[in-house]
């Protein structure tokens, strides 16, 4: 874990943008990472569930034993990408709650929404589309008035996209897992000294990158984590994608802007992934989605009206402001 910290703190150094604020990134990142990092503890949710399913068999075999034994139904993280009656049914009571007036002029979008959902549209999915234009305003904030780049905006976005369907701690895991089979191909297709023109060697990279991802599947009885059984192909695409640029920009640049903007872009969606999975925010788009997506556009028209220096660079050049 110390390592970990180490090489994430050490990648910011000799980036020009945030040689200033690399401390503030890094202190983030570190965080986040001891937060999301104990997916080999032995007190997880699926050890949780064990025990719990345990119980109730010895229940289920010694009636007698039902007064004496209490079973406890831990929580679960639903996953709202999906159409299950455990995501969509929370979003089906807020609508069912909410009085309406008449459609026009501030309810159309309401009534949409309603008669999509009646249709057999997931309330969920719905939530989501209105949330992303909320994920890219804030990557875009975070990129052109703090100074925190990344790969883009949409790679980001769709990051985020599949923490909220894998979870933080399996889509941080895949996604190392990803990026170290690509570099360890790179580096032994080097040292081997095959020569191989670009899109074979990263399909090559593909290949190693679907046989590291095998790999953590296979060890699912090892690791023992709930969300390993939800992972599904597209958040693993998303994930291929993000470690694709990382190894264009290794290639192209060098090692050390990669890990930089890398590791950008995961802050950038984790906190769009507390965003997405943030309930006050899921309940408000839902239940005033004219507002939200009025409010995302005055954002993005005021964001874009500013021209001054960024956070970052405030910081890298606060001597030279003082002057």
């Amino acid at each position: 874990m110390n390592f970990l910290n180490a090489v994430m703190l050490s990648s910011f150094r000799g980036n020009p943008v945030l040689q200033s604020g690399k401390d503030v990134i890094g202190l983030i990142f570190s965080v986040v990472i001891l937060l999301f990092t104990p997916i080999l503890s032995g007190d997880n949710l699926y050890a949780q569930k064990s025990a719990t399913s345990s119980s109730a068999i010895l229940v289920n075999e010694n009636p007698d034993a039902t007064e004496s034994a209490e079973i406890v139904t831990p929580p679960v993280r639903a996953d709202i990408t999906q159409k299950t009656e455990e995501s969509a049914d929370p979003f089906k009571k807020l609508l069912v709650e909410q009085k309406l007036d008449s459609i026009w002029p501030y309810n159309p979008v309401k009534y949409a929404i309603r008669n999509a959902v009646n249709a057999g549209v997931p309330p969920n999915t719905i939530v989501l589309l209105l949330l992303l234009p909320g994920v890219a305003a804030l990557i875009a904030a975070a990129r052109h008035i703090v100074g925190i780049r990344g790969f883009g905006i949409f790679l980001p976005a769709a990051l985020a996209v599949s923490f909220v369907a894998t979870g933080p701690v399996i889509g941080i895991g895949l996604f190392l897992v990803i990026v170290i089979a690509s570099t360890l191909t790179r580096i032994a297709i080097r040292r081997i000294k095959i020569k191989l023109q670009y899109l074979p060697r990263m399909s090559l990279m593909l290949l190693m990158a679907v046989i590291g991802v095998l790999g953590v599947l296979f060890l699912a009885p090892v690791i023992k984590h709930p969300d390993i059984t939800n992972v599904s192909i597209f958040p693993v695409l998303v994930l291929v994608l993000l470690a694709e640029d990382f190894s264009r920009v290794q290639l192209g640049k060098s090692a050390r802007i990669a890990v930089n903007m890398t590791s950008e872009s995961l802050i950038l969606a984790l906190l769009s992934y507390f965003f997405l999975t943030f309930p006050r925010v899921q309940k408000f788009a839902l239940l005033n989605p004219e507002w939200m997506l009025i409010g995302i556009l005055l954002v993005n028209l005021l964001m874009g009206k500013y021209a001054g220096l960024r956070l970052f660079e405030y910081l890298r050049f606060r001597k030279l402001l003082k002057n």
